[in-house]
């Protein structure tokens, strides 16, 4: 039998006393996070161990969000992985608008792409007087105003930018059955088409949801139509600070935030994760970050958090990184809002990215 000598017993003893000092540090550490922080990391650490596994627009999803959370240009190269891909889809897109036919039959294939499920089929009805509408605005719009809120011009953009303000957008843009199915991609088109100078719809777009949506007829939409509604309100806000970049105006937007103060408990029971996550960022971008409504979308984000699988479930209960990241992202912003956000990012200004950028995006000027 082995005997333990003085000496040996006065190390063990040590380790053992530093092995408990280690050990109570990082349970006092843990005990001083909040729920909150918690469900942050958690999603945080989720997302960014298997970011590399993410679809490029979702890595670049992910990346342009942080970035403008934190400034940090640990996040500008997957934000630069979805310039790549946009800078590629308007060079097809916006080089071949002379191409006859081309319009027409690209607008076919994004109609078909938006499935055959109850929403679908709205949104195909919806288009039907006007199915080039759908490539003016998801396809040049997004592609183009996302390669302009990095500070840059993309491939063939004088043209594309001549075919959109030729097109009639406001019609489709004011339509009633348009907005009963699309509100939020269409207030998204309406910022885009004045961020790149085609077009000012604002007053015209904000008039027309109103009177498709008055407060005073709430009691008549059933849980889909409320969704839609609230999905149009939260992207008046969203838009205005194109898309975190920076503050709104409270006054501007009251007519939303007092609307949502006023249904914050319909929204909660009603609403998707998404939607009230949608709601409480809102507030922060207004500047509002002590209203109540912040608190209780707070704590509905940190109660539908599954510990589990480190991240906020769909509806249908799925844990898909790639089909979450848009809700869970959502609840980190809301989890963890910074006192200061940040534009861009602009490539060419960072030393991560500027030796990296596409040899068909040149700099504003």
């Amino acid at each position: 039998m082995t005997f333990l000598t003085k000496k040996n017993f006065l190390k063990l003893s040590a380790l053992s006393l530093a092995l408990f000092s280690l050990t109570a540090a990082s349970t006092v550490k843990d005990a001083s996070l909040t729920q909150s922080d918690k469900v942050y990391q958690g999603i945080k650490n989720n997302l960014e161990q298997h970011l590399y596994q993410l679809p490029p627009r979702v890595q670049g999803h992910y990346g342009i969000r942080l970035y403008r959370m934190t400034g940090d240009e640990k996040y500008a190269n997957a934000a630069l992985v979805d310039l790549y891909a946009v800078t590629e889809s308007q060079a097809f897109y916006a080089c071949s608008l002379d191409n006859p036919g081309f319009i027409t039959s690209e607008a076919e294939k994004a109609i078909s792409l938006l499935g055959k499920g109850p929403r679908a089929k709205a949104r195909k009805q919806a288009l039907a007087p006007f199915p080039d509408f759908i490539f003016y605005t998801d396809v040049l719009l997004r592609f183009s105003s996302r390669i302009h809120e990095f500070g840059l011009r993309g491939p063939c953009n004088d043209k594309l930018l001549t075919a959109l303000k030729k097109t009639d957008l406001k019609t489709g843009l004011t339509d009633k059955a348009m907005i009963k199915t699309w509100a939020a991609q269409l207030i998204n088109y309406v910022y885009w088409a004045k961020q790149l100078g085609v077009g000012d719809y604002i007053k015209e777009y904000k008039q027309a949801f109103i009177e498709v949506y008055p407060n005073n007829k709430d009691s008549e939409l059933d849980k889909k139509q409320f969704q839609n509604k609230l999905y149009g309100l939260t992207h008046f806000i969203f838009a205005a600070s194109e898309y975190y970049q920076h503050d709104v105006d409270p006054i501007e937007f009251a007519w939303i935030l007092d609307y949502f103060e006023a249904n914050i408990d319909r929204i909660l029971e009603d609403a998707t994760d998404d939607i009230i996550a949608e709601v409480g960022i809102s507030f922060h971008l207004a500047g509002q970050s002590d209203n109540p409504v912040v608190a209780k979308t707070q704590a509905h984000i940190v109660n539908a958090f599954d510990a589990d699988v480190q991240f906020i479930r769909s509806p249908m209960g799925n844990s898909d990184l790639a089909q979450g990241e848009h809700r869970n992202v959502l609840a980190m912003m809301l989890l963890n809002w910074p006192q200061k956000l940040h534009k861009g990012p602009y490539f060419t200004e960072l030393k991560a990215t500027e030796k990296y950028m596409p040899k068909l995006v040149s700099v504003n000027k």
